[in-house]
């Protein structure tokens, strides 16, 4: 393990083998919670089975205890207006809502990090557009990624796809700037920040080694949030619907692997006409 300029982790290839590790179980803890949402769950009880799920694989939950205030969950829970970092409680799931699943793992001291957002029964058709619009632009900011390039090679994929889809309503959807993807490590949190929206060609270069968290966070509104009362949860300032997805990733000489997907992400890079990095 090394370190570029901006303290930029740079791990070996037996250290990029121990997040696969900690990724597989952070991918297979977030498939469980997928089948385990329904209505009339509360995101106290999904938080539960994801810290049953982590501890038993061997892992420890990155997110309980991180942070100021100290975060009181194993995941993150965010419904509806909610974009990212909710507080699991009483909060009880009902048909219609959607829920962003945000999940981290620690095993052997390296972390994987990943999200989802699941639907609860029926939902609006224009909510789950969102959401297959937030998700693909992820798997568009993996496809923009090649050895010598730069992080906001993704950062402009995942703007430009989402720009080109087509708004329910004829506006335009709101992408999150101020929260952004990372770099991870030894630490779930590390330099460099993966924006979702700007131009290509900047910010550090993209090398073997390098593992970053990408994770679009998008509205069908406006772009703008606040935090609320709890000092944790992030929604719409105008009430509006969001989807949040999120994958590790680092880049092989063949491609890239995403660490968190079950199968390194094979299927949907082939589908993108992309080169699979995985071993």
């Amino acid at each position: 393990m090394g370190f570029r300029d901006r303290g930029i982790q740079i791990k070996t290839p037996e250290q990029i083998a121990k997040m696969r590790v900690a990724g597989l179980l952070v991918g297979q803890t977030l498939e469980l919670l997928r089948s385990s949402v329904r209505a009339g769950i509360s995101t106290r009880e999904l938080d539960a089975i994801a810290e049953d799920n982590i501890r038993s694989g061997g892992g420890i939950p990155s997110f309980l205890g991180y942070g100021h205030p100290p975060f009181t969950g194993t995941i993150c829970a965010s419904v509806n207006d909610e974009v990212v970092h909710g507080v699991p409680g009483d909060r009880v799931l009902a048909d219609g809502d959607v829920i962003s699943i945000d999940c981290g793992a620690i095993v052997d001291g390296w972390h994987g990090d990943a999200a989802i957002t699941v639907a609860v029964g029926q939902i609006d058709p224009a909510v789950q557009q969102l959401m297959d619009v937030t998700e693909g632009s992820m798997w568009a900011g993996f496809a923009a990624a090649r050895l010598g390039g730069r992080v906001t090679d993704i950062s402009h994929a995942v703007e430009t796809y989402i720009r080109a889809q087509t708004h329910p309503s004829g506006g335009s959807y709101g992408i999150l700037e101020d929260y952004t993807g990372h770099g991870i490590g030894t630490e779930m949190h590390q330099p460099p920040n993966v924006p979702n929206y700007g131009k290509a060609g900047r910010g550090a270069k993209l090398e073997l080694g390098l593992a970053l968290a990408v994770e679009p966070m998008v509205t069908l509104g406006s772009k703008n949030t606040l935090v609320a009362e709890d000092d944790w949860t992030i929604v719409t300032t105008d009430g509006s619907m969001s989807a949040h997805f999120e994958h590790t990733f680092t880049l092989t000489e063949k491609g890239p692997w995403v660490l968190t997907a079950l199968d390194g992400g094979e299927a949907k890079l082939a589908a993108l006409g992309v080169p699979y990095g995985g071993r």
